[in-house]
């Protein structure tokens, strides 16, 4: 998936414009500029002369970025690992170790399958769902789905839900332990879990690769590059990753450096550690470690006015990314620049403009995520994906010939349960056969578990390292105990506007809420443009739905004089002619100098403007008598027709805005774009599946050209609407068209660069635009979207009291997940343990927080004239969080050794399963007590007890990567944040202590 695109934030100030109203209108502008361009490098010997050549995207920091950008001080924010193996590796974190249900078939090109779905606790926050991987030759494909109680959910409907409806061969149960261990190997294709990396030392004025290879030593400069970077390790006897030096001969050197960044094993090739021979010139020995890195760091001394490297220089079919790094010993700071082989995917991060680090252990963070998220995307390009496609083919065919003699058995029980239901009910004849093969299945998925920590390769640890880094979705509360089901809403300067079933109300943060409408006015959908002092409603439904706009500065005034409350009946000059019976409206996002609505009234779309003149302030707006309507000031355009009522709707701004604006409708099996001058429709995408669920289609901008996120089922993909002639658009298929899927079909998409943020019931799934790439996923039980126009406000429960672990026992008991016990059956937040008062808060997550800037928020808000701070409000409470850091490979062996027998089942006395679920119940894990043994840090983890101690004292529960789950959960108020930083890996289902 090479995807060529970047939404970056541009602010248009316009007179009147409140920032946080710009910086939600504008922030769907991108560009790929930061992300660097294309060029021809062209490498040449002493007398000039051609040697090489070769297109790479060259990163050298964004030009159009401020330029009192001062050096190195970049937001941390934007500094992500892309799809994390502990959000990535399902098999391993959900699957393995506990009862699970595989089943393997054909499809109808006669290409064999295999699906595996589980019932699993969503990590551990009372969220019970399917998680279901689809294993094709293509690769694998990756579902959520919700759990009912009431609704049994069939293979037939998973496998429909990931658009497989037809097959040549039905499929089957496969009831084997041992296919655990063959499907796992299916999930390590997608890639190693640790990483090499090769460096290249340089010297000033070397141009050749031969040169720079017969470097016997490095500079002062060089050396100190190596220690920030990690460990000097001896090779001879080395029990870690290796990276294919030879740890027992010394054949490729004595020293080597070594380092654990976020869980991952990282091997440096070293040029001058490599071993040097003085006959050959070539240095073979050392180009072929370093010749077949796939990323390779070159350290290069010399002023900046010295020629620089290019990576036509080296001669090497498999490097395709080059880090270029320069030491300035004025300034004691380092220098990056990013060359990529032209077919390699856009990673992250962007480099800061300029590309200057100050701050040498945040430079070390910088690159190292640079370096594994540049090596993952390498390996979608055709050269490695395609050979990653016939290992996977190869593997899943062979899988399926070992299986077919047992698939056509008489007496198997597959032939009566395919397309059974995934959760049965055990026929009280076979339930202690049954009981016993699952109890051997959990014994051998624990097993093959911990021989994959102890061996190097598990994703269990992966999150366990950076826990002190805030992250930019973190949220803050902004209203407790809100008792009110919430409808729509919109944000006001720094309060919300919230229609519930209890009328409109405005709410700010430690402000009693205040009632604007009474209930009698049910508003579904509003808009507040503060820039125009107008308020936008459509309200009621069916037939007495209508249009409504008022005006702000006459709102306000209700609300400081506190007037009688509005109702219904006191709108009815507020009305919007020719608008009853709508069922949608859209507005144009940059109403920069016309404010454009179009109405849906069942098939048909209403076009509505409102001209108005930008210098204009919201003062002189705000002087016109309160009783004055703003209605007159709309203009009635055309009327378009369509074939069909539309379900999503936005309007896409032209060039010029002169015959060219779009109108982007969903309806059917398709999107459309519809030119509002003439209403003629052009078929911008079609739906290849059944049932088609429509979220969203957000209008984004490239460099000024039109773009649409089209959002559907679990799919988002992106459509560039070429530039426009004579009013029509040009769609065709482009080479900046892209897709991604989703985990879960959300119910929103909110995008806020250089994030996009599906919502659904349970869960926020972050991904990054230019690429799609997972980030990270937050559980957020019973979650509601509520505004996203600057700030994202969204409705969520409380975070549940009492311990949510769950002990190896109790999920590996003979008590399949198939018929869930008391203690697996999913608990309602609503109805969960006695003595909890339900309730549910609003939470805010600052759109300056995710864009990554620093943004002056607007000083009045409506409800009072005073100055609002950006503090953290004082109603989220601290809450003491335990943390666990990264075990060594010798530290998971030691321990491994003590429980061994008793994970493998070969103790002669097991503990019986009640003593110790009264044990686990009591005296919950604290992965740092002391007395447990003291876990010590690598030196590459950077990790001192003193700041560990610091952070676990004063942490805000946020939504990072931190994997450990709270110990005091129960403690925390209602007004505590929901983002728990709780276990990602089922860690319970090995307990290493």
């Amino acid at each position: 998936m090479c995807i060529q695109l970047h939404l970056c934030l541009c602010v248009y100030v316009w007179i009147g414009i409140s920032v946080s109203e710009d910086l939600g209108c504008r922030r769907g502008e991108f560009s790929r500029k930061h992300y660097g361009s294309v060029e021809l490098l062209i490498s040449s010997d002493a007398d000039g002369a051609i040697q090489r050549a070769g297109r790479f995207r060259v990163e050298n920091g964004s030009s159009g970025e401020n330029t009192d950008y001062t050096p190195g001080t970049w937001h941390r924010t934007d500094v992500h690992l892309e799809n994390p193996e502990y959000h990535t590796r399902w098999y391993f974190k959900y699957f393995l170790g506990k009862v699970h249900q595989n089943y393997i078939g054909t499809d109808a090109e006669k290409n064999p399958f295999f699906l595996s779905v589980v019932l699993s606790d969503q990590n551990n926050q009372r969220v019970p769902q399917y998680h279901a991987i689809l294993w094709r030759k293509t690769g694998t494909q990756k579902i959520c789905l919700p759990y009912s109680p009431t609704k049994t959910l069939s293979v037939k409907s998973i496998l429909s839900a990931m658009s497989l409806d037809k097959f040549e061969k039905s499929p089957r149960e496969i009831f084997h332990p041992e296919i655990q261990k063959d499907l796992l190997v299916l999930e390590e294709q997608e890639g190693s879990v640790n990483f090499k990396f090769g460096i290249l030392y340089a010297k000033d004025g070397q141009l050749t690769d031969d040169e720079m290879f017969s470097n016997e030593m490095g500079s002062e400069s060089f050396q100190r590059f190596l220690r920030l970077l990690g460990d000097t390790v001896t090779l001879k006897g080395w029990t870690g990753y290796r990276g294919g030096l030879d740890t027992k001969n010394d054949t490729t050197g004595i020293f080597s450096i070594y380092t654990v960044f976020q869980g991952h094993e990282i091997m440096f090739h070293v040029s001058t550690m490599l071993p040097y021979s003085r006959e050959n010139k070539q240095q073979v020995e050392r180009k072929r470690h370093i010749g077949n890195d796939i990323v390779t760091i070159v350290f290069q001394e010399g002023e900046e006015s010295s020629p620089a490297f290019k990576p036509s220089m080296i001669r090497s079919h498999f490097t395709h990314i080059f880090a270029l790094v320069r030491y300035n010993k004025q300034n004691d700071s380092y220098r990056l620049k990013i060359f990529s082989e032209e077919s390699v995917p856009l990673f992250g991060p962007p480099l800061p403009s300029p590309p200057v680090f100050t701050n040498h252990q945040e430079f070390r963070d910088f690159l190292l995520v640079k370096l594994i998220n540049g090596e993952k995307a390498t390996l979608e390009t055709p050269t490695f994906s395609q050979k990653r496609q016939r290992t996977l083919d190869m593997l899943i065919r062979s899988l399926y010939q070992d299986l077919m003699p047992d698939l056509h058995k008489v007496n198997n029980m597959l032939n009566r349960r395919s397309f059974s239901d995934v959760l049965p009910e055990s026929p009280k004849s076979t339930r202690k056969k049954e009981e016993a093969r699952q109890a051997e299945f959990v014994r051998l998925g624990q097993a093959l578990k911990l021989k994959t920590t102890v061996k190097g390769d598990a994703t269990a640890n992966l999150a366990t390292t950076s826990f002190c880094k805030k992250e930019p979705w973190e949220s803050q509360s902004f209203c407790s105990n809100f008792p009110h089901e919430v409808v729509c809403a919109d944000s006001w300067g720094q309060s919300l506007l919230v229609s519930t079933d209890a009328g409109i109300l405005l709410i700010d943060d430690g402000q009693p809420s205040v009632q604007v409408f009474d209930k009698t006015l049910q508003v579904k959908q509003m808009h507040v443009l503060e820039t125009l002092d107008l308020l936008i409603a459509r309200t009621d439904k069916g037939k007495d739905s209508r249009l409504l706009v008022f005006r702000l500065s006459a709102v306000q005034k209700d609300i400081e004089t506190k007037q009688i409350i509005r109702s219904k009946y006191d709108c009815r000059e507020n009305k919007l002619e020719r608008t009853k019976g709508c069922h949608l409206y859209a507005i144009n996002t940059h109403h920069g100098s016309e404010l454009r609505i179009v109405v849906a009234i069942r098939n048909k779309l209403l076009l509505v403007t409102k001209k108005y003149n930008p210098c204009n302030s919201l003062t002189s707006s705000s002087l016109l008598s309160s009783s004055e309507s703003p209605v007159e000031e709309f203009q009635y355009i055309r009327e378009i027709c369509l074939s069909d009522p539309p379900v999503v709707m936005t309007l896409v701004d032209g060039p010029t805005g002169d015959s060219d604006n779009m109108i982007c409708v969903a309806y059917r099996h398709q999107f459309d774009l519809v030119n509002e001058s003439t209403g003629e429709s052009y078929r911008l995408h079609h739906v290849e599946t059944n049932k088609v669920n429509f979220v969203a289609a957000i209008d984004v901008y490239e460099d000024g050209e039109a773009g649409l996120l089209l959002c559907y089922n679990y799919v988002c993909q992106y459509r560039k609407v070429h530039p426009f002639n004579g009013g029509s658009p040009l769609i065709q298929p482009s080479a900046y068209d892209f897709h991604f899927s989703w985990n879960q079909v959300p119910y929103a998409v909110v995008c806020a660069f250089p994030y996009i943020l599906a919502f659904t019931t349970d869960s926020i799934e972050i991904r990054l635009v230019v690429n799609g790439n997972l980030v990270h996923t937050a559980v957020v039980p019973e979650l509601q979207l509520v505004a996203s126009k600057s700030d994202i406000y969204f409705k969520a429960t409380a975070a549940v009291s009492g311990s949510c672990d769950s002990s190896s026992k109790e999920m590996s008991s003979s008590c399949s997940p198939q018929t869930p016990t008391a203690y697996e059956m999913p608990e309602s937040p609503l109805s969960s343990l006695e003595g909890e008062v339900p309730c549910k808060n609003l939470y805010k997550i600052p759109l300056s927080n995710l864009v990554g800037r620093s943004i002056e928020r607007p000083l009045k808000s409506p409800l009072a004239p005073k100055v609002i701070t950006t503090t953290v409000s004082s109603g989220t409470p601290s809450l003491p969080v335990t943390h666990s850091l990264s075990l060594s490979r010798m530290e998971i062996k030691e321990i491994a050794s003590r429980t061994r027998k008793e994970l493998l089942g070969l103790l002669d006395e097991p503990i019986p399963k009640t003593e110790t679920s009264q044990k686990q119940k009591k005296a919950p894990r604290r992965q740092s007590d002391p007395k447990q043994g003291a876990v010590r840090s690598t030196s590459s983890d950077r990790i001192i007890s003193s700041s560990f101690e610091s952070c676990s004292e004063g942490r805000h529960p946020s939504t990072s990567s931190d994997p450990d789950t709270l110990a005091n959960r129960e403690e925390s108020s209602p007004s505590s944040c929901p983002f728990q930083p709780i276990s990602l890996y089922d860690e319970d289902i090995i307990d290493l202590k």
